[in-house]
């Protein structure tokens, strides 16, 4: 199996998987090096934080391109809570009304609090005391991650807590807007390049040019304007070519032709 447990070579993933992979790997490689990253000033606790906030966002990046956006198909889906490359459990618990955006099922534990509650984290801003209002969870670091209005939209208050789905479907939306209007005002200057083609030429050749003497020959000003040589030459040259023979030491520059008067 390859290292990297999202390479799309690693088990045969269904068809779309790779939509997914980019922003898998990039938060496998994340969580690696938050987990090398030293400890020193931080709570026993604290240390832990970037592994619960990845966790959530790795889980909620898949189940939002599935359920929100339907950006991937129920194979993909299946397969990647088939293979643990999200949390199935906290998936499970965004079903259900009350916990769409719980940070953790560590929170929700009684076992894990004191007088068998539940974290801060889980109390709605406004039944908190004013002293209450920035706590954060000690183990995950939610700020808050109950339903409602007037929460937290940043549930972690980093990077950790965006939602990359909607990141990524807008980003996927503003480039194929750019591409359309490109598109449009390339069609647009090319139409405004003919029909300005069109009026300048007025039925003109792409020949009509000075270049007339080397598309074709001479000008019959220029044959007069060299003495008669040019014409006499050539048909002298058409003679021989005809089987006549080659009189050219005899040959004499025949006189100019007298203009008749009339």
């Amino acid at each position: 199996m390859s290292a990297n447990r999202w390479d799309p070579k690693a088990k045969k993933p269904p068809k779309g998987f790779n939509y997914l992979v980019p922003v898998l790997s990039a938060l496998e490689n994340e969580l690696r090096d938050k987990v090398r990253e030293s400890n020193a000033g931080k709570r026993n606790t604290e240390s832990m934080w970037p592994v619960h906030q990845i966790n959530w966002q790795r889980s909620r990046y898949v189940y939002d391109m599935y359920y929100t956006h339907g950006k991937i198909s129920k194979k993909v889906y299946d397969y990647c809570i088939k293979n643990k490359l999200v949390d199935a459990a906290l998936i499970a618990k965004w079903k259900k009304p009350g916990y769409e955006r719980l940070c953790s099922t560590y929170v929700i534990n009684p076992n894990n609090y004191k007088f068998g509650t539940t974290s801060i984290c889980r109390v709605p801003l406004k039944d908190r005391s004013p002293e209450a209002m920035t706590a954060q969870d000690p183990t995950t670091g939610c700020r808050g991650c109950s339903s409602g209005v007037g929460q937290h939209r940043n549930i972690f208050g980093n990077k950790y807590g965006q939602n990359l789905a909607a990141v990524q479907v807008a980003r996927e939306k503003r480039m194929e807007e750019m591409e359309q209007k490109r598109l449009r005002e390339e069609e647009a200057n090319n139409s405004a390049v003919a029909a300005a083609s069109a009026a300048a030429g007025g039925g003109d050749s792409e020949t009509d040019d000075d270049s007339d003497d080397d598309d074709y020959g001479p000008t019959p000003a220029a044959w007069a304007s060299e003495g008669g040589k040019l014409e006499a030459e050539s048909e002298r040259l058409a003679e021989v070519a005809a089987g006549g023979e080659d009189d050219s030491d005899d040959y004499e520059q025949p006189a100019k032709k007298l203009k008749s008067s009339s």
